[in-house]
């Protein structure tokens, strides 16, 4: 009865379809759309076949996926298996914890987390210890290149620097350009030359003498001047070679460089007041003998002192006596100023005076008439520098002299005072940088004064050739470190004493003509042999190599390989007795760490590092072997290099291993095989290919055997394998495509073909294409999967 109410009757549902039908005749929400049921069957099935909603129509969409992709050579479950792999996640989990009651699991789990967490270990290791390599190798070079930069900024390039003109020290001046050296320099490298030559050869030579008469021949006079003042200054015996600085500060050679120091202030006084007499003889009326009194009794008519103290004591042929004792002591004369004092009315004066004569100490005490205070400068009487420093130098005594009681006045004080109370503002120095540098020569400051005159740009040249002086003669005090600043203070030495950087010193100065006079420069770098730098390396060979590297000259400064074996001497053999192969072969090394592979060659070859020279050269070889000639010539220079290097050893011999000189051959085989392969010369370079014998394309050969000799193959062959692989496949292909039926016939392959017929020739060239695609999936090499993809293509185009 349920049923029977809720059924609805025919006529109900026609009635209610043609209301429906109404709506839609009268209504503008939606279009008229008349279309019968085959059509809209045939719709819903055009709609169907473009969606895939079942199973089946994706398997059969993957299946000809699978055939399109396995005809090109990938194949799909390969493909996806890689897919899922690349979607993992990269890091490493820990697998989960298993039950207990599954032992095998349980151990099987352990040992894959202990697996997993000593790869975790040795990565993050690895990792820490590359960085901190790293960093290291930064530093260490980054403090080379900040010498070299430092080195740069006074010896060569638009460098700022401190002139020497009249505007005072806030000036600057542009050091000249790198370029060829001038007149100057050229005399003063010559002696250099001669001194390095004489030295090898065993004998002496007095090189402040040889520098001064080259000065003499293009400097001014006051250059020379100041080569005598070196002379006499560093003119002592060394007994014993010893720091210059302890030797320096001694006290019996601090006495011995201060008396030096005023016998030269009182003979240039001497000069002075000889030249001043002759340019006055009217006024002066030199007469009687001729000695220091008469001349000083001349000076003394032409000027007179400022201010005379006292004239109590009486006149000395109408001139004041102290005047005349003051300027005899003046001119270092002591027996003339006993001249001066023979007069009864002196007292007994003549008997202190006479012991002054004698005696040091009382010579040192009684400098100026009246006073020996060190803190007056008199500027009454010693109204000029010398004059002053030739005063204190009078009142300098020892440390070990107790005969007085007043504070003892040493070289050191002097020193400090000039230096560091007074300093270069107060000698107005960068307008008369020639004395101020006197002033520091004469109180035995020469580190000091070398650094001042080489920051001066037209009086370089000199200081550098002062400061080569000073070191010959072993008085000269160098830095402790060969990579410190010019001129360094230690706080271990006595003060104020000072440091100099020659060996910076030496190098800033070549860097001005190390690219135009290289025979030169190296002269120089000669000096600094014996000096070691904080690696504890000679500097000369250190600076050798980086001045071989530098300039690029290697044959001129190291020497050559002939073609018969035999070396063409360099400029470096002279300063060796035996073969020079250490320095050689330092400057290798630094040639390979900089990337200069195809230098570090030559440089092993020249040092008879064969081994060496093999690993270099196979290595970069293995690079280009399958490039063309015309597309590299990188590949051609290495191709040549390595043909004169294999023929040499073949002829006079090597000292290499067997392994490495067969992958050299090897390697030059098939860079041949390649350029007969790029120049389309295939039926030769496939014959090359043969005798090579690495890839199985003879009848005879066995996949098995030559997958086993592939192991053999250096790593520097094994990785050109694919290209190899490839070419030859291309050969293969090529051949088929000229015998196959319809194809413009190759008269070498069609000779072949009609020999041994079309077909047989056919099934060879498919039994060697199959042989390589067996070979390229056994051996213990990934090669690239374009390369495999490109095999197999060309394989199944073939069959």
């Amino acid at each position: 009865m349920a049923a029977n109410a809720n059924a609805v009757s025919f006529d109900d549902l026609v009635q209610h379809a043609e209301q429906l039908n109404a709506d839609i005749e009268h209504g503008l929400e939606l279009p008229r759309v008349e279309r019968s049921l085959l059509q809209i069957s045939e719709t819903v099935q055009k709609l169907k076949s473009k969606t895939i909603h079942a199973t089946g129509e994706m398997k059969d969409v993957k299946a000809k996926a699978s055939m399109l992709l396995g005809s090109n050579g990938v194949d799909l479950t390969d493909l996806d298996q890689d897919v899922e792999v690349l979607t993992s996640s990269a890091n490493l989990h820990p697998l989960e914890p298993i039950s207990d009651t599954d032992i095998q699991g349980f151990i099987r789990n352990e040992r894959e987390n202990a697996m997993l967490s000593a790869i975790e270990e040795a990565r993050r290791n690895t990792m820490e210890m590359a960085e901190q390599h790293q960093w290291q190798f930064m530093v260490t070079e980054w403090e080379k290149e900040k010498v070299k930069i430092l080195n740069h900024l006074i010896g060569s390039g638009e460098d700022i620097a401190v002139t020497d003109d009249t505007e005072g020290p806030g000036s600057v001046a542009i050091i000249e350009k790198q370029g060829v050296m001038d007149a100057m320099e050229l005399s003063y490298a010559r002696e250099i030359y001669i001194r390095n030559e004489k030295l090898i050869n065993g004998e002496q030579i007095n090189l402040i003498q040889t520098l001064r008469d080259a000065a003499s021949r293009e400097a001014d006079a006051s250059i020379v001047d100041i080569w005598d003042l070196i002379y006499e200054i560093a003119d002592i015996d060394i007994t014993e070679v010893i720091d210059p600085l302890m030797l320096r500060y001694q006290t019996e050679s601090q006495m011995l460089f201060t008396i030096k120091a005023r016998n030269c202030l009182e003979r240039r006084y001497l000069d002075y007041v000889t030249k001043t007499i002759y340019g006055n003889l009217q006024q002066g009326k030199l007469g009687g003998i001729p000695s220091t009194y008469h001349i000083v009794k001349s000076f003394l008519n032409i000027t007179m002192p400022n201010t005379v103290l006292n004239l109590e004591d009486g006149l000395v042929d109408d001139k004041p006596v102290w005047a005349m004792i003051y300027y005899c002591i003046r001119c270092g004369d002591l027996k003339a100023m006993l001249n001066t004092t023979d007069l009864q009315y002196l007292g007994e004066i003549t008997n202190y005076l006479e012991e002054y004569a004698n005696s040091p100490n009382f010579r040192i005490v009684f400098c100026i008439m009246g006073s020996c205070d060190p803190t007056d400068s008199h500027a009454e009487v010693a109204t000029k520098t010398e004059d002053y420093i030739w005063l204190k130098l009078c009142q300098i005594r020892s440390d070990d002299d107790t005969s007085q009681s007043q504070e003892i006045f040493a070289l050191p004080q002097l020193q400090t005072l000039l230096l560091d109370h007074y300093g270069e503002s107060h000698f107005n120095a960068y307008q008369q940088p020639l004395l101020y540098f006197r002033v520091l020569l004469l109180t035995m400051q020469f580190e000091a004064a070398i650094e001042f005159l080489f920051r001066i740009a037209r009086y370089r040249t000199h200081s550098i050739h002062f400061a080569i002086s000073l070191h010959e003669a072993h008085i000269l005090s160098l830095s402790k470190s060969s990579q410190s600043q010019l001129l360094t203070v230690e706080p271990t030495d006595p003060q104020p004493a000072r440091r100099l950087n020659f060996c910076r010193l030496i190098m800033s100065y070549i860097r001005k003509f190390e690219g135009t006079n290289t025979r030169e420069a190296l002269q120089y770098l000669y000096l600094l042999k014996g000096i070691k730098n904080p690696q504890g390396e000679d500097v000369f060979e250190s600076s050798l190599s980086e001045l071989a590297l530098e300039t690029r000259e290697f044959d001129m400064l190291l020497g050559s390989l002939n073609n018969d074996g035999s070396k063409k001497l360099g400029c470096i053999d002279k300063f060796y007795t035996s073969d020079a192969k250490a320095v050689i072969e330092k400057v290798a090394i630094d040639s390979e760490k900089k990337g200069l592979f195809e230098e570090a060659i030559k440089l092993y070859d020249l040092a008879k590092n064969h081994e060496k020279v093999l690993e270099i050269l196979n290595r970069l070889l293995s690079q280009v072997v399958p490039k063309s000639n015309e597309s590299d010539n990188t590949r051609s220079r290495l191709q040549d290099l390595a043909l004169s290097i294999a023929q040499r050893f073949k002829t006079v011999g090597h000292s290499a291993s067997q392994i490495r000189l067969k992958t050299l051959y090897i390697l030059l085989d098939v860079m041949l095989f390649f350029d007969l392969f790029h120049a389309h010369n295939y039926e030769q370079a496939l014959d090359v290919m043969k005798n090579i014998g690495i890839l199985p394309l003879e009848t005879r050969d066995t996949v098995e055997q030559k997958v086993a000799s592939f192991k053999q193959i250096a790593d520097e062959m094994k990785r050109n394998i694919p290209q190899v692989l490839l070419a030859t496949m291309n050969i293969l292909y090529s051949q088929y495509e000229s015998i196959r039926p319809g194809s413009i016939q190759n008269p070498l392959l069609t000779s072949r073909a009609n020999d041994g017929g079309r077909d047989m020739h056919v099934k060879e060239i498919r039994r060697q294409a199959r042989t390589l695609i067996t070979f390229a999936g056994m051996i213990s090499y990934r090669i690239p999967g374009d390369t495999n993809s490109r095999l197999v293509q060309i394989e199944l185009l073939m069959n």
